[in-house]
């Protein structure tokens, strides 16, 4: 399952492509196998974009043929779009690359190294607490805009936290007076125990969320929390 996000380092907005279910692959593939291609996904026309999107897709398919090698995500960093697979052994992949790369204009360099660890992937094309908290609001943001949600319009968001323990709990509902959210409940489920939800009224545009979340997830997680997610009531042009 591919998943995007926006990773920040040194200021910089880095988009990531990751599969989420590379893991279960970690077992049988030890090579790190990169592809750098010279092009910025994110400056170019249409047309340019729908044949490089083609073309990253034929070298997937390529380099996945026989389970050689497994596709686990990519990035777009300074113009270049790198893409990253984890292959059974090093042997012939260049030849792969270049027999779909050979048609196109494309500046492209390549990479093979041993990582059985799958460390590479680790740090840079897993998500973080932070950037899964992140996607999964771009999900609800995609469904609001789905039934006409007019988003700029601030009202009351729920956000939910959950603890290790009930001391925690306790303080970090202390700690939230003076704050610009307000505790509303004790929350105990399935998925999470010493949980709360608490509230706050703002827009539920993807600005305001990224800035609402990162506050919260730091309060939280300064207390030893962790944070949820979030919910809201739908906003018409009417409301």
């Amino acid at each position: 399952m591919r998943e995007t996000f926006y990773r920040y380092e040194e200021e910089e907005a880095i988009l990531v492509e990751s599969d989420l279910n590379a893991y279960a692959y970690s077992n049988r593939f030890g090579w790190l196998y990169s592809v750098f291609i010279k092009f910025d996904t994110t400056e170019s026309e249409s047309e340019a974009l729908e044949d490089f999107l083609e073309t990253k897709e034929s070298l997937i398919i390529a380099l996945e043929h026989d389970d050689r090698a497994k596709y686990v995500g990519s990035r777009m960093v300074d113009g270049w779009s790198e893409l990253y697979f984890y292959a059974a052994d090093s042997k012939g992949l260049d030849a792969i690359t270049a027999n779909i790369l050979k048609s196109s204009n494309y500046v492209y360099e390549t990479s093979v190294v041993r990582d059985s660890k799958w460390n590479f992937h680790h740090k840079n094309l897993t998500p973080n607490e932070l950037e899964l908290a992140h996607m999964q609001s771009e999900k609800i943001i995609y469904l609001l805009e789905e039934e006409g949600d007019v988003l700029h319009r601030p009202r009351l968001v729920e956000h939910y936290l959950s603890f290790d323990t009930p001391s925690q709990k306790e303080r970090f509902i202390t700690h939230l007076e003076g704050s610009s959210f307000s505790f509303k409940d004790e929350i105990s489920s399935d998925e999470f125990a010493n949980g709360i939800a608490v509230t706050k009224e703002h827009p539920v545009t993807k600005e305001t969320l990224r800035q609402v979340v990162e506050e919260l997830f730091a309060m939280v997680e300064e207390h030893g929390g962790y944070y949820e997610g979030w919910s809201t009531t739908l906003v018409d042009d009417e409301a």
